[in-house]
């Protein structure tokens, strides 16, 4: 460690918490990215920790925090406590509360990142450390790949995508190429060591390659987006330039031996063969690029060019860049068609309401834009439309889409970050996080301008551009998927925003209004025991907060585990588990079904029952109730809930062919019930 960096820790001492923050969302990468309560959760307590300790020790006042920065912080904040107010309304209690958690969860990560001042090299330590890890990950989850058996890479590449680690190949992609941009744009930083730059260099093509194993189309369309958003409004437009070519010719060269793993199945089968030539390609590409961009790296180092030169190799990189530019736009053209014509067939795949089937044959990334993307949208907007003011509810999307929905999908979440807030939580929401963003952009946009030198742009603001790209890259591709659930995208993405904010400097005409002189809090008086308290219970709360929903889950799980062997002591556990979350019906619906695979019907109906007092609109409760009344020949009771379940759940089969039963007066088997809800649960899956 250089002693020039260890001064810049001395002046950031924030930074070992960050750090720490950091590595546990790589973990979180590596692990289904961060999606169960039962990761994200106890990493929550742990930043909550991390936030308490930073406090404690490095004193923060708020006069130091530059205004941007605070009106964030404060949006952020409110956004949060009406997260956690919509569990009031919210048809689902026990879903709002995880929601609000998860937002809770973002608000810790973003206040631990920006509210202390960064340095440059700080800074660029915990991006660079970061990037980097997730590069190594990337490169341990294809040589995990590549070692696998074929039986085990079935699992690891279902149908020629790679959903591993994530389990979800969208979220897979997007994990990769979030710490992509901040590895490209780093590696263009004169203020770097050659031989760093040229690993970030290799470590941009690792990456991309593993994203485009997942063949996620969302990745493919928000990469021309990106390309656009970074050379209008990041600076240092030919530096970015004259990195970025040697990075996709890489990414082009290894590409058709990646493609090939998803495109070339043999009976629907991914061939290691496939896979091993794709990770001997990817690794060569990144190595001859690390290489290529380390020894640019360390001329230019060695020999600065005079002010003519460095005007002469400007005018030629500009003029290299917009002949590439027409060259690209010219094949581009050449390769896709008419533009109005593909555009016209994308948008009638789109909007078709045929899913996937819409899309023709061939390569995934080219075949259309057919999902079932169009009718989520279309509900949620619905949703706003009817409760437009407060939303339905953090993350109560799922029964408005069973009830509404046209689709044989049953989504949790709306599929768009946008959706999501105007739909769960209406304008005042929308509201509180357009003015969030608009100000945290605002103060890194301020780290960039007022780090620009005479020739190049400063560390600090190097460092901001490439932490903004990943936060960006992030808002781009979660516009069209479920990004915000994933806590291993979700927080470092607000990492990322939090990082460029704490590089942004105190001066400025906002930074002047904020430090009018105030009246300091002296310690120990009344005022300043009192916050400090407030602060300890608002702490308190959130620890409880994220702890009994996690406590709640671990034991469902094993609940779940131990059942055969041990029922007694699996309805004890989901005992449990229901007082310590009092707002969700999990635990109660787990119970049920274990009564009725011992052919408990009257625990099962007592179970059911309590699952539907917590969630009053839960269709599958209400299908059970329904089927054990027949059962227990209540025939009326049975036709009443049953049709109940059907106008919550319309389009399920299951539950239309057991209404259609009890209409004829016809046993319902519970037995062959259950066994047609887990044959269609793995038919979505």
């Amino acid at each position: 460690m250089t002693a020039r960096l260890r001064g810049s820790l001395r002046q950031a001492p924030a930074t070992v918490p960050a750090l720490v923050a950091l590595a546990l969302f790589v973990v979180w990468a590596g692990n289904q990215a961060g999606y169960p309560v039962t990761h994200w959760a106890p990493g929550g307590l742990i930043v909550l920790a991390l936030l308490g300790v930073a406090v404690s020790v490095l004193h923060l006042r708020a006069t130091d925090v530059p205004l941007p920065v605070r009106i964030a912080l404060g949006c952020l904040a409110a956004y949060t406590a009406l997260s956690y107010a919509s569990i009031l309304w919210a048809a689902v209690p026990g879903d709002a509360w995880e929601g609000a958690n998860r937002t809770l969860l973002y608000l810790l990560v973003f206040a631990l990142f920006a509210c202390w001042r960064q340095q440059g090299a700080t800074a660029a330590l915990l991006l660079g450390a970061w990037t980097l890890a997730m590069a190594v990950l990337a490169a341990f989850v294809l040589l995990h790949v590549d070692g696998a058996g074929i039986v085990r890479l079935q699992s690891l590449i279902p149908g020629g995508r790679l959903d591993y680690p994530s389990g979800y190949p969208n979220a897979n992609a997007a994990q990769w190429l979030m710490a992509f941009w901040p590895a490209l744009l780093l590696a263009r930083s004169a203020r770097l060591h050659w031989g760093l730059r040229g690993a970030l260099g290799g470590a941009a093509v690792l990456l991309a390659e593993v994203a485009l194993l997942s063949q996620s189309r969302g990745s493919l369309y928000a990469t021309p987006i990106m390309l656009v958003l970074v050379f209008v409004l990041l600076p240092q437009r030919l530096r970015t330039f004259a990195v970025l070519v040697p990075v996709a010719v890489g990414i082009g060269a290894a590409a058709p031996a990646v493609l090939g793993v998803g495109n070339n199945l043999s009976d629907g089968l991914v061939t290691p063969g496939a896979v091993h030539t794709a990770t001997a390609a990817t690794f060569a590409a990144a190595l001859v690029v690390g290489l290529l961009v380390a020894l640019g790296a360390a001329i230019e180092g060695r020999s600065a060019p005079s002010a003519d030169a460095a005007r002469r190799i400007r005018r030629g990189t500009a003029a290299i860049a917009i002949t590439t530019l027409v060259l690209v736009l010219a094949g581009g053209l050449a390769a896709a068609g008419n533009p109005v014509t593909r555009a016209r067939h994308a948008w009638d795949t789109f909007k078709s309401g045929q899913g996937y089937a819409a899309n023709s044959s061939g390569s995934r990334l080219t075949s259309g834009l057919g999902s079932n993307r169009y009718d989520f949208y279309r509900v949620a907007l619905d949703e706003f439309l009817a409760h437009p003011v407060l939303g339905i509810g953090a993350d109560n999307y799922q029964e408005q889409y069973l009830t509404h929905g046209r689709s044989d999908e049953t989504p949790h979440y709306p599929h768009s970050v946008e959706l999501r807030t105007i739909s769960q939580t209406g304008v005042v929401g929308a509201i509180l996080a357009l003015v969030g963003f608009a100000a945290a952009l605002l103060a890194g946009a301020r780290a960039m301008r007022s780090s620009i030198g005479e020739e190049r742009l400063e560390l600090s603001g190097s460092v901001a551009a490439a932490a903004l790209a990943g936060f960006a890259y992030w808002v781009v591709h979660g516009s069209f998927d479920w990004f915000w659930e994933f806590a291993g995208l979700g927080a470092p993405a607000f990492a990322l925003l939090g990082m460029a904010c704490a590089l942004a400097p105190s001066s400025g005409p906002l930074a002047t209004l904020a430090a009018q002189p105030r009246r300091p809090l002296e310690p120990g008086s009344p005022r300043r025991r009192l916050l400090a308290v407030a602060m300890v219970a608002v702490a308190l709360l959130g620890a409880a907060s994220l702890t009994l929903p996690w406590l709640s889950q671990l034991k469902v799980e094993s609940a779940a585990r131990i059942w055969t062997s041990a029922p007694r002591r699996a309805y004890a556990r989901l005992n449990d588990a229901a007082q310590l979350n009092p707002l969700s019906d999990e635990a109660y619906l787990v119970a049920g079904n274990i009564a009725l695979r011992f052919a408990d019907l009257p625990r099962a109906h007592h179970e059911f029952a309590l699952a539907l007092e917590r969630t009053p609109g839960d269709a599958y409760a209400m299908l059970e109730l329904g089927a054990i009344a027949s059962a227990q020949g209540d025939h009326a009771e049975a036709l009443r809930l049953l049709e109940r379940a059907a106008r919550l759940n319309p389009r399920d089969e299951v539950t239309q062919v057991v209404l259609m039963l009890v209409r004829r007066r016809q046993p319902v088997n519970l037995e062959e019930l259950d066994s047609a809800i887990l044959r269609k649960a793995q038919q979505l899956l």
